[in-house]
């Protein structure tokens, strides 16, 4: 539980270093501005990210499962974030990857 919480932390932070500026709070500031406070985010998401991937492997998880929990994370994250910051409607393209990722994550956690 505590590697799906940093994970979920980090996807969100990450999520906000990479998009934030193309909402209507970042579109103003030069391109310089924006990379460097992105930076400063990313470097916290760092902070979860790596404690996530050691506590998740510590417990048991491959590399592989670690990396496809942290996709199937942030397709969930970049969707609210989609919606709520950028207003983008969710389309059925997006419900298509969403299971496909899922598919994934079923293949590398069934039998363990």
């Amino acid at each position: 539980m505590t590697t799906i919480l940093l994970l979920i932390i980090s996807n969100v932070l990450m999520t906000i270093a990479w998009y934030w500026h193309l909402g209507k709070a970042g579109l103003d500031k030069p391109l310089m501005t924006v990379i460097l406070i992105s930076w400063a985010i990313a470097g916290a998401e760092y902070c979860f990210a790596v404690p996530a991937n050691r506590v998740g492997f510590l417990a048991g998880w491959t590399p592989g499962q670690l990396k496809i929990a942290q996709e199937a994370i942030a397709l969930i994250v970049f969707g609210v974030f989609m919606v709520t910051v950028l207003g983008e409607a969710l389309h059925w393209r997006h419900a298509a990857a969403f299971v496909c990722i899922m598919g994934g994550v079923a293949f590398l956690f069934v039998g363990k």
